[in-house]
């Protein structure tokens, strides 16, 4: 499934985010592997300083395995489905992993693309 991941980078915490990210070992250790850097490649920064981006996760609870790492650095404002789970064919049992490489968010990617500013830690 895609949510639409709406956050806040806590208080002191922009520094260690942008060298995790530099350094590559965002979400080190994490089944997600490089989701959290391609995440926050994507990522845009809006004017009242919420970040916003689509995250892909196959966990029964939304950001079950990401939370923690996320939660290291951001404060967690809104996880929303990005599309309607009736139409997911990985939720559906269609086909597995299918959200790895579908394009159910393509339209609210642009939409999303042309918010704010790139993130920028």
């Amino acid at each position: 499934m895609r949510y639409l991941v709406t956050a806040r980078v806590k208080p002191g915490r922009r520094g260690a985010l942008a060298r995790a990210i530099a350094d590559e070992s965002l979400g080190e250790g994490s089944i997600a592997g490089d989701e959290y850097l391609r995440d926050m490649g994507h990522a845009r920064e809006l004017a009242d300083g919420r970040v916003k981006w689509i995250e892909v996760c196959f966990c029964a609870t939304p950001l079950a395995e990401e939370r923690p790492y996320w939660e290291d650095y951001f404060d967690l404002l809104t996880v929303k489905d990005a599309h309607a789970r009736s139409r997911c064919r990985d939720q559906s049992g269609e086909e597995p992993w299918a959200c790895t490489d579908c394009d159910c968010t393509a339209r609210l990617e642009r939409w999303l693309a042309a918010q704010g500013k790139p993130f920028d830690p």
